[in-house]
């Protein structure tokens, strides 16, 4: 029994010692599950993946490298921007730091931020921390930006919400916003409330009535919210903007562009516009049916049945609501065509040049949960069975990176029509077609690799097989050497 194990520790030690070597004639060392690693052309480790799909190691583009423990940890790396982002069970934490400062979140409701030793304090490089919603502080090197906060107790936050400055002291009971110099405050907030400033005056009893004026500008008020109100802007031109209603009996708009009314509101309508564009619309039983025309405006809906509608060249279909949908539309030299099967279940996405047809598309599609494809129409193309991530974060980097692969049971990825590599079982086996190379690998237990001058036939990746160069096949044991950079084999 000992000596069994001598042997098999001797076996897997040469075996480990062959990755610290590169073989030129083959791109890819299989050690299955302990590590695959991706070589280039003189044999230096690109990119590898380890303990199966956990473990990996791999270049982003634009100078990002990202490696990680799927999918608990990742660490992306920057050079040109010389930042760093980390993340512990992405989105719970996630670390991030340059040159001037470093941050920590935990899923966006504590967040931390300090400059770094010896940076200054700024309005972009400020010391912060927040819980949300309970405690809120910012440190700059201005005491206009900085500011304390306990909620509900007492304190104030500047620049946040859209808000210029927002107050409170043992909310509800006492809450103040600023923006724009307009100051409301309510005591108890929303029941009474006031409004000043910038020549607003305004005050409200919620629910029972309220009103607020900007003389010139606008008179809006309300009684027994939202049943009754009567909004008037546009106080300085000829003909004011006007909305009145008397909810759910009767609601109505007017202005110099345009004129809709509404009877047992929202269901039975129209609305007739004559700038900036022409358009009239009619509303019956809102929003199951519903008919528009007008200049570069169409709508046809007869929900859930069919609905069809173009707005400003956005052309959207939908069938058996939410069974189908279809849209078009032109966007950066782009004709985009994205089409959904309840949602999720099917989506697919086509790009093609707007002012050259005959270019070949690129195309994106997911058939949930069973796979992803991608191409490009310039000779990229990927794969993957499976896929239940990728339709959810399609613009999620991390997500892609840490999720993804965990599920990726077969992986095809053509770099070009002359670089193809395939794998299957988290890569327990490959196949990999370059131009003047092919291989395959059977985790570490079998592989071949060729070259118009060689072919190479191997068990526990050299531990014993079968060569041929110009001289003819040769047997060979233990052959884990180096292989020139042209393929060739070396004289034995």
């Amino acid at each position: 029994m000992r000596l069994r194990h001598f042997f098999a520790c001797l076996g897997l030690s040469v075996a480990l010692g062959a990755l610290a070597r590169a073989q030129q004639l083959e791109r890819e060392q299989n050690f299955w599950p302990v590590r695959v690693a991706q070589l280039n052309a003189q044999g230096e480790v690109q990119s590898w993946q380890g303990a199966g799909p956990l473990l990996f190691h791999q270049p982003q583009g634009d100078g990002v490298d990202a490696l990680g423990f799927r999918p608990f940890y990742l660490r992306k790396f920057n050079a040109p921007e010389a930042t760093t982002e980390t993340s512990f069970v992405y989105p719970l934490f996630v670390y991030r730091s340059d040159h001037e400062s470093y941050r920590w979140s935990i899923l966006q409701l504590i967040n931390f931020g300090r400059p770094r030793a010896g940076e200054p304090t700024t309005e972009r490089n400020d010391k912060a921390f927040d819980i949300w919603p309970f405690y809120f502080s910012r440190k700059t090197d201005s005491p206009e930006t900085s500011y304390h906060a306990l909620f509900p107790i007492y304190g104030t936050i500047k620049n946040r919400l859209f808000l210029d400055r927002i107050h409170w002291a043992l909310f509800p009971l006492y809450f103040q916003t600023e923006k724009r110099g307009v100051v409301m405050n309510a005591y108890p907030w929303p029941f009474i409330r006031t409004v000043h400033g910038a020549d607003h005056t305004g005050f409200a009893l919620w629910p029972l009535f309220g009103w607020e004026r900007q003389p010139g500008v606008f008179h809006n008020e309300f009684y027994l919210w939202p049943l009754i109100y009567r909004n008037v802007s546009r106080l300085d031109q000829s003909v004011p903007k006007e909305s009145f209603g008397i909810l759910p009996f009767y609601a109505s708009e007017h202005s110099a562009e345009a004129e809709g009314k509404s009877y047992v509101w929202p269901f039975f309508g129209y609305t007739h516009r004559t700038a900036p564009y022409h358009y009239d619309e009619t509303r019956y039983f809102w929003p199951l049916f519903l008919q528009g025309r007008g200049e570069d405006h169409y709508r046809n809906r007869w929900a859930p049945f069919y609905t069809h509608s173009i707005v400003k060249g956005l052309d959207k279909t939908w069938v058996m609501w939410p069974l189908f949908r279809r849209q078009d539309w032109t966007e950066q030299g782009l004709a985009q065509t994205r089409t959904q099967f309840f949602f999720f279940l099917y989506w697919s996405l086509q790009q093609r040049s707007a002012t050259n047809p005959r270019l070949a598309p690129a195309e994106k599609t997911h058939v949930w949960p069973f796979y992803s494809a991608w191409n490009n129409g310039a000779g990229k193309r990927q794969l993957q069975v499976l896929s239940p991530i990728e339709v959810f974060f399609p613009h999620n980097d991390n997500m892609r990176i840490l999720w993804s692969p965990l599920f990726a049971l077969y992986r095809y990825d053509q770099r070009s029509p002359e670089d193809v590599r395939q794998s299957a079982l988290f890569d327990l086996v490959t196949w990999r077609r370059q131009p003047q190379k092919r291989e395959f690998h059977l985790g570490p237990i079998f592989s071949v690799a060729s070259s118009p001058e060689t072919r190479r036939i191997a068990v526990g990746n050299g531990l014993f097989g079968f060569r041929r160069d110009a001289r003819g096949w040769r047997a060979f044991w233990f052959d884990f050497s180096s292989k020139p950079a042209d393929g060739s084999m070396p004289n034995r």
